[in-house]
């Protein structure tokens, strides 16, 4: 194994080597890799990470004496712009760097919240709560919860669609085959109705669980 550090000769990373060591082949990882081609012609599938890849440019950058400072003192200033505009630097700094298709979620979830604190809020219009009650009121929502367990399970789901699809190929080929044949939703004009229809229900699911008031003092006024 030999460590490229610079762009001479090809791009810079792992190499594995020869007998005589001579570097050969360079080593592209499934994660964050960028060949998805193989010498052979063969392709294979790459898994994105973009907030790992963000976090480890930080790490090298640190560690190597590197960071492009320029660009952070230029974040700086924009977050300190968009905060003194009213507008939450975390969300527009998360909106920048994650693509459209990570993105897209979060902001349904968010609008999602919304409704669900104006139903509350209509709930417990009755109640005269502060502003930081009502809050607290709608964090004790059981959406909040199920929330939680949308985000550990999606996790534990990109884990084991990575596991089948590197150390299961065959079965995971085996089912595409599978579903290529015999579902028409799998492929073609009709394929993203294959995962909005089950999206849609989690969304549904995750709004009606939010309009449940948790029981309680505050809870126990509103009419």
């Amino acid at each position: 194994m030999w460590q490229k550090t610079d762009t001479t000769g090809g791009p810079p990373g792992r190499y594995l080597v020869n007998a005589a060591g001579a570097p050969v082949y360079l080593v592209d990882p499934g994660i964050n890799g960028t060949h998805h081609i193989r010498p052979d012609g063969t392709s294979v599938v790459k898994f994105a990470a973009p907030k790992a890849t963000l976090m480890s440019y930080i790490i090298k950058g640190i560690l190597n004496r590197q960071l492009p400072w320029t660009l952070v003192i230029l974040g700086g200033l924009i977050a300190g712009v968009l905060e003194m505009c009213g507008i939450g630097s975390l969300a527009f700094a998360v909106g920048l760097y994650l693509p459209l298709s990570s993105s897209s979620p979060i902001f349904i979830g968010g609008a999602v919240r919304w409704l669900v604190d104006r139903h509350l809020a209509r709930r417990f219009r009755h109640a005269n709560l502060s502003t930081a009650e009502l809050i607290a009121e709608t964090d004790k929502s059981p959406g909040v919860l199920v929330a939680s367990g949308y985000i550990a399970g999606g996790a534990i789901a990109g884990i084991g669609i990575a596991f089948m699809a590197g150390a299961l190929t065959d079965f995971n080929q085996r089912v595409t085959d599978l579903m290529t044949a015999h579902n028409p939703f799998f492929n073609g004009p009709w394929s993203d109705a294959l995962c909005l229809a089950p999206f849609a229900a989690l969304v549904l699911g995750l709004y009606l669980a939010g309009r449940l008031a948790k029981g309680g003092p505050l809870a126990g006024d509103a009419r």
